[in-house]
């Protein structure tokens, strides 16, 4: 088994942690990981882009002039897609983009991802996440006494001051172990866990 370090407030080691080789010694797999990201990402688009065609932009109820005589091209109505302020040709229209790739996919992706972290020095666990008051000047103290700039800090959503001090500070968030996602692991430099978080998602991707 791997062993890390484990970490007080100030960043002094206070224990040392025994994790399981399955999920730390997984081998770093760049193709997987890229399809968790787009899968990610194409997730979270609304999908709410839409133009309008000739049948919903208004007027048109009428030819504009007779067919012949005018010396001008025959037109039939003024919603014409060649028309200004006519309809749009094959315009988005609203759609789902989700899609999905398999569960263990996902899960071996983020082992990929954590794995990855891990080998560049750049995963910290925390014994425990205390921040007395919810204010940013507070999680600002915590971070520099770690020496954290882009961070990622994964804790439980019990931790109120915790997520409200943090939601101000450019480059760092704080999200649930249950909401880890592989986008969030790659998007911050650091990737900081308190210990309960760490065990908990431990036993998930065992």
């Amino acid at each position: 088994m791997k062993v890390l370090q484990v970490l007080d407030q100030s960043g002094k080691p206070v224990q040392e942690l025994k994790v399981p080789e399955e999920v730390f010694s997984y081998p770093v797999k760049d193709h997987l990981i890229y399809e968790a990201v787009i899968n990610y990402l194409a997730n979270q688009r609304q999908g709410t882009a839409a133009t309008k065609t000739r049948a919903e932009v208004s007027g048109g109820g009428r030819k504009p002039w007779r067919q012949k005589g005018t010396g001008r091209a025959r037109a039939g109505s003024v919603r014409s897609p060649l028309w200004r302020h006519g309809g749009t040709i094959f315009g988005p229209q609203p759609r789902d983009y989700r899609y999905a790739i398999p569960k263990k996919a996902k899960k071996n992706a983020l082992k990929s991802a954590l794995a990855a972290k891990l080998s560049e020095n750049l995963l910290l666990i925390v014994d425990q996440i205390n921040i007395s008051q919810p204010k940013t000047k507070e999680a600002l103290s915590w971070l520099k006494n770690l020496n954290l700039d882009s961070a990622l800090i994964v804790d439980d959503f019990k931790n109120e001051n915790l997520f409200r001090s943090v939601r101000n500070i450019p480059e760092v968030k704080a999200v649930d172990n249950r909401k880890l996602n592989i986008y969030d692991v790659l998007r911050y430099r650091w990737l900081v866990f308190s210990q309960q978080a760490f065990n908990s998602l431990v036993e998930r991707l065992k």
